[in-house]
């Protein structure tokens, strides 16, 4: 027989009536339509709101499902507990779990598969009340249709408690993570932004110790995904910060909201790192021929791309920096992979020893004191900021490359120009002067990208 949990907060934190919450939870994944991607992210961490509060930034990270819905069929997701305190984590006894929209089946597999973790128990009072995996169920109906659910609300436990489930449940591509969490409570907007920033911060740094018990109402689901994250390679894209002032409330007593996808490695555990370590040296002696050619013939080589290992004929961006003595000599690089990584690097290691506007073309007697490194970069994710102050708080010191562009000028620093340029104002005044920008620019149609890059240090040529 069937045991069915039944909504706690339907009518109350999102429409009861089916239609009206499908045509909302539409609008609020339309609406946030441009964080489409074909790109799968494993983790989602989406606030769990009244709709009309949160469901807008709730919307910015399930639009990012929209390429990839199909192939999704399992949700395990975590959320803190609201209403009952235990210890560990809790897993229903429930068989269903039902909406407005329709019921949704327990995965009694994936239940079965943690029953035995010490942490692990299965309680039906810890999901009766609790909100904070119910409001996300709708969303999920919507964007998938049919799947199966491993819900676990999670009490008075740690995040090392909570990455060993989730690794547990891992599984492949047919199997998305959901972290449910809001972040501050009840502070002004001031002060309430700049809380959420750099909790913010510390998710994308995969930095759950920097979280403190105050920022999130969900620190400890969090934390678990990023102890798997960070074990994993794993990299951060934000989708939306916002609170309830933002929204639709006052400004002098606000809720934080984010969202965020959390995206496999590019090549599994370790990714570029590993991708480096495999196959840097046959990427450092195509860049190192490519300059010996440019010497000889002018011209870089061509390159037969078939030849080389699948992981290098994926299209990657990437820079290639040369230095002399220690010195910079030359920096071109990619900031959107539209070519084949092998021939990216062939390309860029030509055009930085040959063709970069601020130094001479490069002479054969320079080989013998010159290092070259290379970097691959990460796509590149648009910052929202309110003023200078605001995207000066956003920037990753040791962690981000930087695009900005005004009026017409643009620039980018790969992230070890921190190693020269080692606090925010510095590399931000340096970055706007090689735009041809002042020091001490700022307008309203300033804009900002942001990207890692991982690079293989530095061989002598």
């Amino acid at each position: 027989m069937s045991n069915i949990r039944i909504p706690a907060v339907s009518g109350q934190f999102y429409p009861g009536d089916p239609a009206v919450l499908t045509s909302d939870v539409r609008g609020y994944i339309e609406a946030a339509a441009r964080q489409s991607t074909a790109d799968a992210p494993k983790i989602l961490i989406v606030p769990h709101a009244g709709y009309v509060y949160s469901g807008a930034v709730a919307g910015n990270a399930y639009a990012a499902l929209n390429q990839i819905a199909d192939k999704i069929k399992k949700i395990v997701m975590f959320g803190p507990s609201h209403r009952i305190a235990f210890r560990g984590l809790a897993a229903p006894a429930a068989t269903i779990f039902e909406t407005p929209l329709g019921a949704i089946p327990i995965d009694q597999d994936a239940i079965a598969a943690i029953r035995d973790m010490p942490q692990v128990t299965q309680r039906d009072d810890a999901h009766a009340e609790e909100h904070s995996l119910e409001v996300q169920l709708p969303f999920l109906q919507t964007m998938l249709g049919a799947f199966e659910l491993t819900p676990i609300v999670v009490g008075d436990a740690n995040g090392q408690d909570v990455a060993a489930v989730m690794d547990r449940l891992w599984g492949g591509e047919e199997t998305l993570i959901i972290i449910s969490s809001d972040l501050s409570h009840y502070l002004d907007h001031d002060n309430a932004r700049r809380m959420d920033n750099a909790t913010a911060l510390a998710i994308e740094a995969l930095a759950p110790e920097q979280i403190g018990r105050d920022q999130a109402c969900g620190r400890i689901p969090v934390a678990g995904a990023l102890v798997c994250a960070r074990a994993r390679g794993m990299r951060v894209v934000r989708y939306d910060l916002r609170n309830s002032g933002d929204t639709a409330g006052a400004k002098d007593r606000v809720v934080g909201y984010g969202a965020w996808g959390l995206f496999d490695a590019p090549d599994g555990p370790g990714g570029d790192r590993d991708l480096l370590r495999n196959h840097g040296e046959q990427l450092l002696h195509a860049a190192g021929a490519s300059i010996k050619r440019g010497l000889v013939k002018g011209a870089p080589p061509e390159v037969g791309v078939a030849s080389f290992p699948a992981p290098l004929r994926e299209q990657r961006a990437t820079f290639v920096t040369l230095k002399k003595d220690g010195a910079l000599r030359g920096c071109i690089g990619s900031i959107t992979a539209h070519r084949p990584l092998i021939g990216d690097v062939v390309a860029n290691a030509y055009a930085a020893a040959f063709k970069d506007p601020r130094f001479s073309p490069l002479q054969e007697d320079e080989l013998e004191s010159l290092t070259l490194s290379i970097s691959l970069l990460s796509k590149p994710m648009a910052m929202s900021f309110e003023n200078e102050p605001d995207f000066i708080d956003q920037i990753r010191p040791g962690i981000d490359g930087l695009i900005i562009e005004d009026h017409g000028r643009r620039a980018v620093f790969l992230p070890q120009v921190w190693e020269d340029l080692p606090t925010k104002q510095q590399f931000l005044a340096h970055l706007k002067q090689k735009a041809g920008l002042s020091a001490d620019h700022w307008s309203p149609g300033f804009q900002a990208w942001r990207f890692t890059a991982t690079s293989l240090y530095p061989k002598k040529k």
